[in-house]
């Protein structure tokens, strides 16, 4: 009588860094030289330190940021901190369509490295484009969504392009709602209309390998953690990372909660 060959349980992925690792020990001896980069939101936070150390790989490294006048001095200490000059900067408003589409059509050689990390969060009041709309899906998902699609062709043309999409433990506040993306029915909640954006780019990149891991081009979604940068201006404690222990908790507690929709009326 046969016996049936169990099925293989899923392969568990392992690495030697941790939540204590830096970028500058993860990136020691990775060769990135000849490899094109962008990095958006590469103007403040993570950012900036993603693209220092992709610059340090030797990469050439692209600031995609909504203002390029304040975002070369940045540039040129990234340069100065890494010994790699081909680090420039470009506009980029994910906020505004037209502003992502440019972006795409200018780009004209192969990218191997897309890190879609610009964001923001729990705006307290609702805020819309002039498409109408929600401010925080519009920016995180949105615009990532167009300038992804839109930089296709030369991901495709590097033969083994890695696309980055930052979410965050908040996508556990929120499902995609897809039939209330903009808040129109139901009452605009901070921490639900960001969790959606961060539910949202996790399933762009889980989407993208889908479709295209044929071409050679992965794309993997992360969570970095709470780290204290100005993202966290409207979630009080996180952004001070000289604050009390009481105004950190009251933070994490925040970003730990996640608020209740109300019931479909």
């Amino acid at each position: 009588m046969s016996q049936r060959r169990a099925a293989p349980g899923p392969q568990r992925f392992q690495s030697p860094f941790g939540r204590h690792s830096t970028a500058a020990e993860v990136i020691d001896g990775v060769d990135l030289s000849g490899q094109r980069a962008i990095v958006t939101g590469a103007g403040s936070g993570i950012g900036i330190e993603t693209a220092r150390a992709l610059a340090s790989g030797g990469a050439e490294v692209t600031l995609a940021v909504r203002r390029p006048q304040a975002a070369g001095q940045i540039a040129a200490g990234i340069a100065g901190s890494t010994g790699n000059t081909k680090v420039s900067v470009r506009a980029l408003d994910l906020a505004d369509q037209d502003s992502v589409r440019r972006f795409a059509a200018a780009w004209d050689q192969p990218l191997h490295i897309l890190v879609n990390n610009a964001g923001i969060m729990a705006l307290p009041e609702p805020e819309h484009t002039r498409e109408g709309w929600e401010m925080q899906f519009a920016t995180n998902f949105l615009g990532h969504f167009t300038l992804t699609t839109g930089l296709h062709d030369a991901l495709a043309e590097a033969h083994g392009a890695r696309i980055v999409s930052v979410s965050s433990s908040g996508h556990l506040f929120s499902p995609v709602v897809f039939d209330d993306l903009h808040f129109d029915f139901r009452p605009y909640d901070p921490f639900a209309a960001y969790g959606q954006s961060k539910t949202a780019d996790a399933l762009l990149a889980v989407e993208a390998t889908r479709r295209w891991s044929g071409e050679g081009i992965y794309a993997n979604a992360l969570n970095p953690g709470a780290i204290a940068t100005g993202l966290q201006k409207h979630n009080r404690g996180l952004e001070d990372p000289q604050g009390t222990s009481e105004d950190r908790s009251a933070g994490r507690r925040n970003l730990r909660a996640p608020r209740r929709l109300p019931a479909p009326g």
